[in-house]
């Protein structure tokens, strides 16, 4: 049981992580920028390459500030070519995201511990998760839904990706980067079918179970949690895609 007390923080994580990154995650399915996660959440990354998060530590206010000044202006660029990009500006993403991405590694090139940090932002560290860190998080995710759910039809295309690329900045940092698009995209993949609120309803169920199911691997498998969870969410997903909305008592139709 004390083994699994260890967990909790890293839990409570997860449903912070799920909260708010679900309703997101159907807005970016809908408006058919599915790499845009990816690409504000390298660009956080390598914020935090460019602070020397492996000399100050990823809590440094220094190594904050260039994150989020990093993901800010990518979301500011992808807003701006949205405007006139039309049909490329998924390509426009995808080139971003390569872009960052190989920046990230010719920064660690040079750093012995380049690929234990890189593999860190990919792959996240939510198991040493700790209730110190939380406390922000938990403050600023609570910003965000309040924003999204309270003014998102005020606050436009731009305020979305300012919105979103502060949310990114944080998740990355916390539970890294293949956890956030996973958690962004694949629950709402998983109810592309069903209506607005009761696909909203049944994205957070399918994103809770794959994190409740990939916590139970990582602990009794002794495997690596972000990447088990991303499965995780996948099978959930999968498996709920494939039953019929109209026999489903979460969905309207």
């Amino acid at each position: 049981m004390e083994n699994l007390l260890v967990f909790v923080p890293a839990f409570v994580a997860g449903v912070l992580v799920i909260l708010t990154h679900v309703p997101l995650g159907r807005e970016v399915l809908r408006s058919g920028i599915v790499f845009l996660d990816l690409a504000i959440a390298q660009a956080a990354g390598l914020g935090v390459i460019l602070a020397g998060v492996g000399e100050q530590g990823s809590g440094h206010w220094t190594v904050q500030v260039s994150a989020l000044a990093a993901a800010l202006a990518a979301a500011a660029l992808l807003s701006w070519t949205e405007r006139f990009s039309g049909r490329f500006q998924e390509a426009l993403i995808g080139t971003l995201f390569v872009l960052t991405a190989s920046a990230g590694i010719i920064a660690l090139s040079s750093n012995p511990h380049g690929g234990e940090h890189l593999k860190d932002l990919l792959v996240g560290q939510i198991l040493w998760t700790g209730w110190s860190d939380l406390i922000p998080v938990a403050i600023i995710y609570a910003v965000v839904l309040a924003v999204w759910f309270g003014l998102r039809e005020r606050i436009g295309r731009v305020g979305f990706y300012v919105v979103f690329a502060v949310m990114v900045t944080v998740s990355v940092q916390l539970v890294g980067v293949y956890l956030v698009f996973g958690t962004l995209i694949i629950p709402a993949l998983g109810v592309h079918r069903a209506r607005e609120g009761s696909g909203l309803r049944l994205a957070y169920l399918i994103a809770l179970l794959g994190y409740v199911a990939g916590f139970a691997a990582t602990t009794f498998m002794d495997l690596p949690a972000g990447p088990v969870i991303v499965c995780a969410l996948a099978v959930v997903a999968l498996a709920v895609a494939c039953l019929p909305m109209k026999n489903s008592v979460l969905a309207e139709s």
